[in-house]
């Protein structure tokens, strides 16, 4: 379909608008970090500003794997059980993290994880043994030059590579799928079985725990319940995916650093995407991830696969450009000045915009307009429709 509009009459308006394969594969490894930011977050009450800690450790996991310098597994791992190792090590970081934070509620809650990440973050600034330069971060190594494969381990014939370099071309119906359109579905179906992992948690009775504590904690733990414990747990599960999301990221980059993977500004991102999206609706801080990467994208000053500056160079052709405007100013200036380089601005006034008149996000608020899920709802409106 994407294809199919870059070659048809809209091309331009179609390179506008859609954000790239590229951008995809992004939105949705970050996407999955966002749902389980929202896991704990959303469904508990617990804001966790540290989760950067665990996306991270994922990250870094499958790197150092595949150089050879994690114990016990060599660079020949199938990435599939580096990926599952990679969220294990992420739920021992919860679960240390977790024994000390969850003795402590609100706002405290959130800045103690937040100190915990930190000094996880300047301590891997530091560490010569992750990388020649800690401050850089780890890449993957020659002796894996090859792509880091998704699928069943050890069958070659039901395993697809990812990366933009190094992904595996797939040639389907008489089209060919490039590497990065095969990352596309093979990351999205990592993050969809994880969506739905995730999903039938918050359905199950523990699930109904967490909602619970969100509600009213007290209330939770005098019927009986060990808040303490449930919190725990969530918030190692959490930490699990979060850990998947992290070494996707990794698979798919081949290199991770200090700053895009720990720092404290990535779990910022992840509540970003969950208030766009909407919080407590788990599916939410995907849409809001896609919504706040879409809008940079479009904004973007280099026009990566099309964007409003580009196109606006492309509409109004040489002669409006070098128009006079004001103080000697041309059209293009103007332009220029208003767009180039300021997609983060932008983006920042569509957030303050979200908090005052979107309060449930995007998710969130089609949610209360259909009176449910759409899963619920959607059946319910259309027996209504058929009466």
């Amino acid at each position: 379909m994407y294809h199919t509009l870059l070659n048809s009459p809209v091309q331009y308006e179609a390179e506008m608008l859609l954000p790239t394969v590229e951008t995809m594969v992004g939105v949705l490894y970050f996407g999955l970090f966002a749902m389980s930011f929202d896991f704990i977050s959303g469904y508990t009450g617990y804001l966790s500003f540290g989760h950067a800690a665990f996306y991270g450790t994922g990250a870094y996991t499958v790197i150092l794997v595949a150089n050879g310098k994690f114990p016990l597994l060599g660079p020949e791992t199938p990435f599939m059980l580096s990926l599952l190792v990679a969220g294990l090590l992420a739920v021992v970081v919860a679960l240390l993290v977790g024994l000390v934070s969850f003795r402590l509620s609100g706002v405290y809650f959130a800045m103690i994880t937040l100190g915990f990440a930190q000094v996880l973050y300047v301590f891997i600034r530091g560490w010569d043994y992750v990388a020649r330069n800690p401050r850089d971060g780890p890449a993957v190594g020659p002796s894996h030059a090859s792509g880091f494969e998704i699928g069943v381990p050890w069958v070659d014939q039901l395993n697809l590579a990812i990366g933009v370099l190094t992904g595996d071309e797939v040639s389907l119906l008489g089209t060919t799928l490039s590497g990065t359109t095969v990352s596309f579905y093979m990351v999205g179906l990592v993050v969809m079985i994880c969506y739905f992992a995730m999903q039938r948690i918050i359905h199950s009775p523990f699930g109904r725990v967490m909602i619970a504590i969100r509600e009213n904690e007290e209330r939770a733990v005098a019927i009986g319940y060990n808040t303490y414990v449930y919190k725990l747990a969530a918030f190692c599960m959490s930490g699990f995916f979060a850990g998947i999301a992290g070494g996707l990221f990794a698979g798919f980059r081949r290199s991770a650093s200090p700053e895009n993977s720990f720092y404290f500004l990535v779990s910022g991102d992840a509540l970003l995407a969950s208030i766009i999206g909407g919080f407590g609706t788990l599916a939410g801080p995907l849409y809001g991830r896609l919504f706040d990467e879409t809008v940079r994208e479009f904004l973007s000053k280099s026009g990566q696969g099309g964007g409003l500056l580009p196109y606006l160079r492309l509409l109004l052709g040489e002669g409006t450009l070098s128009t006079p405007v004001v103080g000697g100013m041309t059209v293009g200036g103007l332009i220029d000045t208003l767009l180039n380089g300021h997609a983060s601005l932008y983006v920042g006034v569509v957030f303050v915009l979200f908090v005052l008149y979107v309060p449930d996000g995007l998710l969130g608020t089609i949610r209360n307009r259909l009176g449910g899920t759409f899963a619920d709802a959607l059946p319910a409106k259309l027996r209504d429709g058929d009466e």
